[in-house]
């Protein structure tokens, strides 16, 4: 599938162009369904943006918002995707959004897995908008080289959901959205910023296994063509 680079002078620029691309996609499937799915990645890259689109005018009460991926952390932790979007994102205007978190309070992270699965099986089918980064091994959402469930994840018939992630370099247990769920979205954008991921992705974007940079599935087998934003 090919994918469309957008290229920006810097963080700033790129945070305003993708925040009213994103809020423009969201008004569209509201006036097209009555309702709107989008899913954000984590990590420090999106702050910018998530602080930019929060601004955006748009019916936030009809909007719901998730994640890509989560640490099997509570959400408190500094480290948790979610405080990271209750921090930046559920601002201003979109404060009338509803967030429908992925890490749930219980024993181990499969049990997390299963009652993520169930509180988030009404919304994005498909997601209207998925934002992913990417890590400078090539991992997305919680597809990490080595992952445990890695073939699971990437495999298109493995349903639609939650699954659970360990790998050397994820740190904590993670909980990830499955490939089927995330490869159709009306908006699917890879969000990257700085020289060295841009060497990734052209390093991803050549031959090579998936397993060994798990982007390339996106990039490759999406049903959506992937919108790339890049700055330096």
């Amino acid at each position: 599938m090919a994918a469309t680079m957008h290229n920006f002078a810097n963080a700033a620029e790129l945070a305003r162009n993708l925040a009213d691309k994103v809020a423009a996609s969201l008004s569209t499937a509201i006036a097209r369904k009555g309702t709107a799915e989008i899913a954000v990645s984590g990590g420090s890259t999106p702050k910018a943006f998530f602080q930019e689109l929060s601004t955006r005018d748009l019916d936030w009460t009809k909007v719901t918002i998730t994640l890509v991926d989560e640490r099997f952390v509570p959400a408190d932790n500094p480290r948790s995707n979610h405080l990271l979007v209750i921090s930046n994102l559920l601002q201003n205007t979109a404060k009338a959004a509803k967030f429908q978190p992925l890490y749930q309070p219980a024993a181990t992270v499969e049990e997390a897995a299963k009652l993520s699965t169930a509180a988030t099986a009404s919304i994005g089918n498909p997601f209207d908008v998925v934002i992913l980064g990417m890590g400078g091994d090539g991992h997305t959402a919680s597809f990490f080289p080595g992952g445990s469930n890695l073939a699971v994840a990437l495999d298109p018939k493995t349903p639609r959901g939650i699954i659970t992630m360990d790998a050397d370099g994820a740190g904590e247990p993670r909980l990830t959205f499955t490939f089927s769920s995330l490869q159709d979205a009306g908006l699917l954008v890879l969000h990257i910023e700085g020289d060295g991921k841009k060497d990734v992705l052209a390093k991803a974007e050549g031959a090579g296994d998936e397993a060994e940079m798990p982007i390339r599935a996106i990039l490759r087998r999406a049903a959506t063509p992937v919108d790339i934003y890049w700055a330096p």
